[in-house]
């Protein structure tokens, strides 16, 4: 069956594809895994996630290899930082067995929109929760349900791995130091909508954040989390209102097994002059090296590239990662699952 699609010129952005997968929970437990071909839910007007913000989300990849085989990345990493999410909000958890059925359904289904080896593009996966139940009141809700459904993507910088810009944030912050800004839900992109439309209206790939109590640390960029090579390091923030992102997460791993070292800690402004290499990671992004960080509130510019090219830790680290991803390198570490 053709899509239609161009594979090799594909946005960042929805495309409709054959369906997606629902699951309820309703009388205190989750109901059936059922697909759906509609793109469109019904929903009470007074529904929780509407009025008091009980909605949490995830974001992964499936990828077609050379072998044609579809491989998606550490997907049990995404159930547990979704059940994380889901409880933070008091909301319930999605079993790891009804979120496996729901995710392989979802894929299965959808086989032809998982573009083909060597297109750049991936299949991106997008897991919610959201509560459904009618309140006038802050409450949560007592009925949820479960969604996932696909799109074809293609890169989320229009820079590709090349170096983009990004420029620092201080007018607004994304969380606060106790609030939310370590589980992954919609109120936390709501608060960094404006600074990054903003970035993008200034020609930059993103807002990078400071801690939202003092300014004096990097935080992380709006749509992913922010790291630095320094010597022999791999550097990355520490926080209670960063995002533990599970590429991150993974790349320090990687990092460790190429003879790094790896510190995750509070990491100062000040040191943005020391760093060799500096970059974000995430699902969407994977590595996208950082080429200059622009501060207008203190005239200043950082430049980790002059000639327009990722540094050679970012290359590397990014090479193996993507290599996982679509079979190219041995998974040593079990972080692979292929679909049959």
């Amino acid at each position: 069956m053709s899509t239609g699609l161009n594979w090799h010129n594909l946005p960042f952005a929805y495309q409709k594809t054959n369906g997606n997968v629902r699951c309820a929970f309703k009388n205190g437990k989750w109901g059936k895994v059922e697909f759906h071909e509609s793109e469109f839910i019904n929903m009470h007007i007074a529904a929780t996630c509407l009025h008091y913000g009980q909605e949490c989300f995830e974001g992964l990849k499936a990828y077609r290899g050379q072998d044609d085989k579809i491989r998606i990345f550490r997907w049990d990493e995404n159930v547990k930082r979704l059940s994380e999410s889901a409880e933070y909000i008091l909301m319930p958890a999605v079993p790891k067995e009804i979120f496996e059925e729901a995710l392989f359904t979802v894929i299965r289904k959808n086989k032809e929109f998982i573009p083909p080896y060597g297109t750049g593009a991936s299949l991106y996966i997008r897991p919610l929760i959201i509560g459904t139940e009618a309140k006038v009141g802050l409450n949560p809700s007592s009925e949820y349900l479960f969604i996932i459904f696909v799109s074809p993507v293609g890169p989320y910088f229009k820079t590709g791995f090349n170096p983009s810009n990004v420029i620092v944030e201080r007018g607004s912050d994304r969380a606060a130091p106790l609030g939310t800004g370590h589980i992954k839900i919609g109120g936390n992109y709501a608060a960094s909508v404006k600074a990054t439309v903003k970035a993008h209206d200034l020609g930059y790939s993103a807002a990078l954040y400071l801690d939202p109590k003092e300014k004096k640390y990097i935080d992380e960029c709006g749509p992913a989390n922010f790291f630095a090579i320094k010597g022999n390091s791999y550097i990355t923030p520490k926080s209670h209102s960063i995002l533990p992102s599970i590429t991150n997460m993974s790349i320090q791993v990687l990092a460790k097994d190429m003879g790094l070292t790896v510190e995750q800690r509070p990491v100062a402004y000040d040191e943005l002059s020391s760093f060799d290499e500096v970059g974000q990671c995430g699902t969407a992004a994977v590595i996208s090296p950082i080429g200059k960080i622009i501060d207008p509130d203190n005239d200043k510019t950082y430049t980790y590239s002059k000639d327009g090219k990722p540094g050679p830790i970012c290359k590397k680290l990014y090479e193996t990662i993507v290599g996982i991803q679509y079979g190219l390198i041995p998974d040593t570490f079990g972080w692979i699952t292929i679909i049959d």
